[in-house]
């Protein structure tokens, strides 16, 4: 199969196949913590005082992210009305909209960089690649992040290999310090990073620079100030400066010298997850870097290992490792992938000893396998059920798997990638839709939300105090409300002596400390419900036990 395609109908069919990924799910799953529920949180809380400068979680300053995500985020949800501030969805839009335009801003400067068909073959691989799938889910900054490093290194791809008697260079250097400002409001210095190590490696290499002064650094450099001052002037007078202290000293800063958060691992970390976060790409990436080193000399390929290799290197040697930190790599990896593959579909090949045809399929069934096995022990081992539904992404990766090894056995590498894409879309589309949403035991937040909402639902009764001991989960707060009080297991105890109807949720762990307060304070408890979940936040089963006081008997 030949996948030749320009123009209108490349896009639309990148357009198609990004809302086949992404769209199932997104209005069916809960708030996933933390972070997304942090953040929609956040957002939730700006539109509500009207405060759109300061960023905060309950009472706590978020100093930790620019305000960009939430600002974009706060807009949609204006946008759909005000009843939109109470779902997830609204605020997962933005990411599915950034995941869409990093697969189109690829193609279009890939057109430039690697050619027509390999650059749509490389925008499909980058859209079909299981971290920006599971990116484009989330209610987070990486998303809209990676649209912005596309467009700033493709601008700066463009420049670089452009003419230089053309006349495009203002419109290039406009869109990449546009994307540079952007980057900025999102998530700080890492597009301005990625761009920097790119060049400082390209002058390296090539031993010359006059190809940077179609940048226009000095207007350039007064646009993204023009961008991005005037919220930096506005949370430093909001905050009285101590935004950029805690993001720069509690934030940056400690990821660079140690494991935050339980997030340490060694150098290769990235490596190690390659087969996994980036296919079904990843099962010629073997061949992708053999090709690519080979070509090194080649103006595209340098352009490429300049974006991957340094910035690479820096996210492995940086201790504080989550898999999405590497993602703004994937666009080049994609694009040289496709380069590779086209061009041994028409050279006379010999598989490589250390990337042998087997290898390549192997990594090509890796996700059908994981879906073999793993969808349907998702609902059987945490809800002790078998899901027929179940039985659809099985068929699919069974279908996967199995036309992808025919095609590998064959050289026929292209078709095998775009079957492995047609497979994730029929695997994935399914299991975000209904399979996982239907898990309730991964979801205990919403298990919590339901059953407090069928024991208060009483027509004219007044509004709950909800207070939480031992689960102090973000996507409570965003289901429970603002109010939702995370505290200490005595203090739960004590809320319920104080205010009259107040709900206690309470985990396994802290429940021995909330009954022998309340037993001091005399209270006459009610158990509404005992709930059993997997706690994913901490990778562990954990018991939550909703109280309130036992009501008085009617005389």
């Amino acid at each position: 199969m030949q996948i030749h395609f320009d123009g209108v109908r490349a896009y639309a069919l990148l357009i198609l196949l990004c809302t086949a990924l992404y769209i199932p799910g997104l209005t069916t799953l809960p708030p996933i913590d933390r972070d997304e529920a942090r953040f929609v949180q956040a957002t939730r809380q700006m539109i509500a005082s009207g405060d759109y400068v300061r960023i905060r979680f309950q009472e706590e300053p978020r100093n930790k992210k620019p305000i960009g995500i939430y600002w974009f985020q706060a807009a949609m949800v204006k946008a759909l009305g005000a009843s939109a501030s109470g779902h997830i969805w609204p605020y997962r839009i933005p990411s599915f909209i950034g995941a869409t335009l990093a697969v189109l801003l690829t193609f279009a400067f890939g057109k430039r960089l690697i050619g027509s068909r390999e650059a749509f073959l490389g925008a499909a691989l980058l859209s079909a690649s299981l971290l920006l799938i599971f990116e484009a889910h989330q209610a987070t900054t990486d998303a809209a992040l990676l649209a912005a490093v596309v467009a700033s290194q493709g601008a700066l791809s463009s420049l670089y290999l452009q003419n230089p008697k053309s006349k495009h260079g203002l419109g290039l250097a406009a869109t990449f310090w546009v994307a540079q400002g952007i980057g900025i409001l999102i998530k700080g210095p890492i597009v301005p990073l990625i761009a920097t190590l790119t060049i400082l490696t390209l002058v390296l290499i090539d031993r010359k620079a006059a190809w940077l002064k179609e940048l226009r650094p000095l207007p350039g450099i007064l646009l993204v100030a023009f961008m991005v001052l005037p919220w930096g002037i506005a949370i430093t007078k909001a905050t009285g400066g101590t935004f950029f202290t805690d993001a720069i000293q509690n934030d940056l800063l400690p990821k660079l010298v140690s494991g935050q958060e339980s997030h340490g691992f060694k150098p290769g970390y990235y490596l190690l997850l390659l087969p996994v976060t980036f296919w079904p790409a990843s099962m010629c990436i073997g061949l992708t870097l053999r090709d690519a080193w080979e070509r090194r000399t080649c103006a595209p390929e340098r352009f490429c290992i300049a974006w991957i290799l340094p910035a690479w290197i820096l996210f492995e040697l940086v201790p504080t490792k989550l898999p999405h930190y590497i993602m703004p790599t994937y666009p080049a990896l994609a694009l040289l992938t496709a380069r590779t593959v086209y061009a041994i579909q028409k050279e006379n090949f010999q598989w490589p000893r250390f990337w042998p045809r087997w290898g390549a399929a192997a990594v090509g069934s890796l996700a059908g396998i994981v879906a073999l096995a793993g969808i349907p022990s998702l609902p059987w081992f945490l809800d002790g059920r078998f899901d027929p539904l179940a039985l659809w992404p099985m068929a699919a990766a069974t279908l996967t798997i199995g036309s992808t090894v025919w095609y590998i056995r064959r050289l026929k590498l292209s078709n095998a990638l775009a079957s492995a894409i047609v497979g994730a879309v029929l695997i994935f589309a399914p299991t975000f839709q209904m399979i996982l949403p239907g898990v309730n035991s991964f979801w205990l937040s919403r298990s919590v939300a339901q059953t407090i909402s069928e024991h208060t639902a009483s027509p004219g009764g007044l509004k709950r105090t909800i207070v939480a001991a031992g689960y102090h989960e973000p996507s409570l707060v965003f289901l429970m409300g603002t109010e939702t009080g995370l505290i200490s297991p005595e203090k739960a105890a004590e809320t319920l002596h104080l205010q009259p109807g107040a709900i206690a949720i309470v985990s396994n762990k802290e429940e021995q400390a909330f009954l022998q307060k309340a037993q001091e304070l005399g209270l006459s408890l009610h158990l509404i419900r005992t709930l059993k979940g997997f706690h994913y936040s901490k990778g562990r089963m954990i018991t939550l036990k909703i109280y309130d006081i036992q009501p008085e008997p009617v005389s």
